[in-house]
């Protein structure tokens, strides 16, 4: 049974925490302890319907506010498919957190209140799904009930979304409308909206294809660990450890080592204590060359063809996640994969205003501001396109002087 990953994004009191909570308890995916806590609790809908908000606010300042602060990872299944939620917040202060919760996701959900349409947040959720390379969304127009289910607000809401699509080139994109405080269209079909004939929204992310088949993108395998036990039993035991990020390998494939360009192959691949001859995407193993060569952890293996040219300079799109603003005379640390170097922001290229998305000038990035640099590493990266490869094309940058990671960055070209 495959995994989905999925988070929910939406401008303030959308919904998305209580659409996350529908859809737990109408697929009876609550355990008794909670609902019994649930059924205590005194926050009640209008209607004197349980709240089901509370089951992602697991903050206090959240229950208090009645908003979402933190990201909050929800897990259920179905008979189709297992689910990853994370439920992220729709505030601007809190994009870094929608960044983080987002990552690795591989489908969004937008929510639009019915009654106010698409506004300045929807166009900062949607831009940063487009940042993200997340190529499925689904756009959930909500609180239909209190717009007595129409279908021309619908449609309204749709066309306008369409053209912002366009303009942040989303990819695939689909329109559910829903009621999540009472469950229209979200586990079961919608007895108010007749002239919808689409599916709902549960049985859409049990269908839909997001498992981008990352066995066809180039092989990919970051070393995390040398393995030399020097034993008298393991004498000349040499394996390297790493989960193979994209593509396939097997017994017999030529490699090469990136940075350094060395060349040998595959000769063993072993897997949790057995022989593979093949591995996929995904999979932690231990590979052992043909050759002995010199190899550390953070050094990359990847196929023969089509190897990324190892660089010093990279264009990348910037995240900025720290309250202290961005310091271009400072040197930070950059971790891509199991790789930490040292790196110098030489150019602040533009910021981008993510409610307009026009691009201003900059010199310097202040907290979940968002745009464009070009960086300088220490050592060469063997790095690739975010665009075409997102396990490979993304970094995060540390701050020495705290060791917190500070910014979440997206190659874009290799210079």
């Amino acid at each position: 049974m495959d995994i989905l990953k999925f988070f929910t994004a939406g401008s303030v009191d959308d919904g998305k925490s209580t659409l996350i909570g529908r859809m737990l308890y109408d697929t009876d995916s609550i355990l008794a302890d909670q609902l019994e806590a649930l059924e205590r609790s005194n926050r009640k809908n209008d209607d004197g319907t349980i709240d089901l908000a509370i089951l992602t606010d697991g903050l206090r300042a959240e229950r208090e506010q009645g908003i979402t602060i933190d990201v909050a990872y929800k897990y259920f299944h179905t008979d189709k498919r297992k689910f990853i939620i994370a439920d992220t917040p729709g505030h601007i202060q809190y994009t870094r957190n929608m960044v983080t919760g987002a990552s690795n996701a591989n489908l969004a959900i937008i929510l639009i209140d019915a009654r106010n349409g698409v506004v300045e947040q929807t166009v900062r959720h949607s831009y940063l799904v487009s940042l993200l390379g997340i190529e499925e969304v689904v756009v959930c127009v909500n609180k239909m009930d209190m717009v007595g289910y129409s279908e021309t607000v619908f449609s309204a809401i749709v066309e306008k979304y369409k053209a912002l699509a366009d303009k942040v080139k989303l990819k695939h994109v689909s329109y559910i409308p829903v009621s999540a405080l009472k469950g229209d269209n979200v586990v079961t079909p919608s007895e108010n909206m007749v002239w919808y004939s689409g599916t709902t929204l549960l049985n859409h992310l049990e269908l839909v294809d997001v498992q981008q088949d990352k066995t066809k993108v180039n092989a990919r395998f970051p070393v995390q660990w040398v393995i030399r036990p020097q034993t008298d039993d393991l004498h000349d035991y040499r394996g390297y450890a790493g989960r193979l990020q994209t593509g396939v390998v097997s017994v017999g494939d030529s490699i090469q080592v990136l940075p350094s360009g060395q060349q040998s192959s595959i000769v063993r691949i072993e897997f949790f204590g057995a022989d593979l001859q093949q591995a996929i995407a995904g999979q932690s193993v231990v590979l052992h060359l043909k050759d002995d060569l010199d190899i550390s952890r953070g050094d990359v293996l990847v196929a023969y063809e089509n190897a990324p040219i190892p660089s010093k300079e990279i264009e990348a799109d910037l995240c900025w996640m720290d309250s202290r603003a961005l310091d271009t005379s400072l040197t930070y640390f950059l971790q891509h994969n199991s790789k930490i170097t040292r790196c110098k922001i030489n150019e602040i290229m533009y910021s981008v205003d993510i409610n307009t998305l026009e691009k201003h000038a900059a010199d310097s990035f202040k907290l979940n501001d968002i745009g464009r640099i070009v960086l300088k590493t220490a050592d060469e990266l063997a790095a690739d396109s975010y665009d075409e490869n997102r396990s490979n094309g993304a970094a995060i940058l540390i701050d020495p002087r705290t060791n917190i990671t500070v910014g979440a960055l997206m190659f874009r070209t290799i210079l």
